[in-house]
């Protein structure tokens, strides 16, 4: 990923993905949730030994922030290097619904009931990435996979009888309305609308406001804002 990305493959909010395989009697059952910090991830990975305490293993890597630069694998048992390493490269090279290998914020977890046969290194290996891939693979298939873009956030000052039309306008646009604020005696009304963090969707933008006030208005930056794109 470039070192400032614009966009990335997130789940999509709320998502509960659950997926299994057999490895010689060895049950794997995947888990992926959405997360935004190691904190979180250590909270549900705490849920999740705490929901299933007869497991033997409960192996974890997790992808964090717009460039992935928080990643972990912990093979929790396992021999080292047979768990928590595979799960995390099936994470970052596995190639999303959009064409490119960004997934992030996702936490797995695969949790391993042993079957009384030992699987070796490379069949633990094995077991480990293709329950990462094939997880994601019915993830995508089933729509589970939004992406994540950077915004920029502005503020336009509309009049109140034009609040409605202005919304609908910027939709049209491309822009996301965020909200309205109204003021308290309801005569003056402002939209928090974001557009895609480039020079010429911002310009755009300007433009668009331009037309609709007949250059009364013009929008006032106020910050920048990540968005998923087709998500809840």
């Amino acid at each position: 990923m470039p070192e400032h990305a614009e966009s990335y493959t997130v789940l999509r909010r709320g998502a509960q993905i659950h997926h299994e395989i057999e490895r010689k009697r060895s049950r794997f059952v995947t888990v992926l949730r959405r997360v935004e910090t190691p904190e979180d991830a250590q909270h549900v990975l705490s849920e999740l030994r705490q929901a299933n305490p007869t497991a033997r293993h409960h192996c974890s890597a997790w992808v964090i922030g717009p460039e992935r630069s928080v990643q972990r694998g912990q093979d929790d048992g396992e021999p080292s290097g047979t768990a928590g390493a595979p799960m995390l490269a099936a994470l970052l090279k596995s190639e999303m619904p959009s064409g490119a290998a960004d997934l992030s914020d996702v936490l797995a977890v695969v949790i391993r009931w042993f079957g009384g046969t030992l699987l070796g290194a490379g069949g633990l290996v094995s077991a480990y990435s293709d329950s990462i891939l094939e997880t994601l693979r019915t993830s995508g298939e089933q729509g589970d996979m939004v992406t994540r873009r950077s915004m920029q956030r502005f503020e336009v000052a509309a009049p109140i009888a034009e609040v409605g039309r202005w919304e609908n306008e910027f939709r049209v646009l491309g822009a996301h309305v965020l909200g309205t604020d109204y003021s308290p005696d309801g005569s003056a009304a402002r939209l928090l609308v974001a557009v895609q963090d480039s020079t010429p969707q911002v310009a755009e933008l300007h433009r668009h406001v331009a037309s609709l006030s007949s250059g009364a208005a013009v929008p006032v930056a106020a910050g920048q804002h990540w968005t998923d794109l087709g998500g809840p």
